[in-house]
């Protein structure tokens, strides 16, 4: 069967190279010059199916009043006439309930867990080096409120297994030897030995490397125009480059995918939700971390990728701009200079943003959708690295017309109901 991937981000490159394997003819559609160039390109690093969860949870609310007021805040929203940002904040306040946070946080494990199980198969058969790291993630609380308020997250863990240790000053310390520089700085953290860390891009490439060796077509600097439907079968995609054909269609083009979609009346409760990362060269192997750090009073991530630390964070609610704000860079650069101030060269740091495609309940849409012919891979939003090998896999055997490794109720567009016009 011909397959065409819309989008070669780490989503889109993955899934391709799984439908190669499954036997399929696939090319890769994408208006960059290579793969990875967009939001895969200089995220946090992290792959963390024990940091999976939604954004909407009980008291968020409130937080984000503090998180606005904060001089390094994690929440920024630039004033603008954006009605998807009103109907997209109104529905995630309405997941901001207990109930629904457990139903979301389940969903988003259930994937994420699975993912990572992905991710380590693909890595023993190809070989795959992409500055990988298996050493956890610790989720670092400045504060004693912080600490007790783990209850509802660990719980959650528990109930999926996932492996998780509380620890004391002196634990973080074992964990993450650099922050006894700083030990007055925290009072303990959130161990999740299971979780890893890696440089996306790295990944992405390489991976598309190994996809073309598999068959796999990348027909990238092609921009896409719009889906060609007839009836309820997507008949082609029209492009700069003409109308391009297959069988199946698979869309993951991130954030952008709504705006593709909206021509075949799908609506995604899809929005761009601009995160920041600064890439800093260590000067100081001893004094930089050796895996993530996870500072939950910022919400910023630090991570070791090779000789760099990656630090990366902010919500920022501004539509689909990429104008960079030199206050979210002092913001990244106080996170790592205050936990890590001897590990790297924050002068020499590079400066990036990109548009997470978020979901106002924190889970990704995954799988097929009532056109018999047209499937979707986006929503996932910080979460994209986390979930790509799964999300690859799982949309492999869905096209394929396999049962899939996981249950996807609830993981579907199905589960808004007016998604559909």
């Amino acid at each position: 069967m011909k397959v065409l991937v819309l989008g070669s981000g780490v989503i889109g490159v993955t899934a391709a190279y799984q439908l190669a394997l499954a036997g399929h003819e696939v090319t890769v559609v994408d208006r960059q010059p290579a793969a990875a160039l967009e939001t895969s390109y200089g995220n946090a690093g992290e792959v963390s199916p024990g940091y999976s969860a939604p954004w909407a949870g009980p008291g968020v609310p409130i937080k984000a009043i503090k998180w606005l007021l904060m001089q390094h805040r994690p929440l920024v929203i630039r004033p603008t006439l954006d009605l998807n940002l009103v109907r997209w904040g109104l529905a995630m306040l309405r997941n901001c309930t207990a109930a629904r946070y457990e139903l979301n946080k389940g969903r988003m494990v259930r994937l994420a867990e699975y993912s990572r199980d992905c991710l380590k198969e693909l890595r023993a058969q190809t070989g795959i080096a992409y500055d990988e790291r298996m050493q956890g993630t610790l989720q670092l609380f400045r504060t004693q409120a912080q600490l007790d308020g783990t209850a509802a997250d660990i719980a959650i863990l528990k109930r999926y297994g996932v492996a998780y240790e509380l620890l004391d000053v002196a634990g973080c310390l074992r964990h993450e030897p650099a922050l006894a520089r700083v030990r007055d700085k925290f009072v303990g953290g959130l161990l999740l030995p299971g979780d890893e860390t890696g440089d996306c891009f790295k990944f992405t490439q390489n991976l598309a490397a190994l996809a073309v060796k598999r068959g796999v077509q990348f027909r990238y600097g092609t921009r896409i125009g719009k889906l060609v439907h007839a009836g309820h079968r997507i008949e082609g995609v029209a492009t700069d480059a003409g109308v391009l054909k297959a069988d199946a269609y698979l869309v993951a083009l991130g954030s952008h995918s709504p705006l593709l979609l909206k021509s075949v009346g799908i609506r995604l409760p899809v929005y761009p939700v601009k995160g920041y990362s600064i890439t800093v060269p260590i000067t100081d192997a001893a004094g930089a971390p050796e895996s993530t750090v996870m500072d939950e009073t910022h919400k910023v991530a630090v991570t070791r990728l090779g000789q760099r630390i990656r630090v990366g964070g902010t919500a920022e609610l501004a539509g689909y701009t990429l104008k960079l704000h030199e206050a979210r860079r002092q913001t990244l650069a106080h996170v790592v200079t205050d936990l890590f101030p001897q590990g790297g060269d924050v002068s020499r740091a590079e400066f990036w943003c990109g548009l997470r495609p978020m979901t106002p309940d924190g889970t990704p849409i995954v799988g097929a959708t009532r056109l018999p012919n047209l499937y979707l891979a986006t929503g996932h939003g910080t979460l994209g690295w986390t979930m790509a090998a799964g999300t690859g896999r799982v949309m492999a055997d869905v096209i394929s017309g396999r049962k899939p490794g996981i249950d996807l109720d609830g993981l579907t567009v199905d589960r808004y109901p007016r998604a559909y016009a």
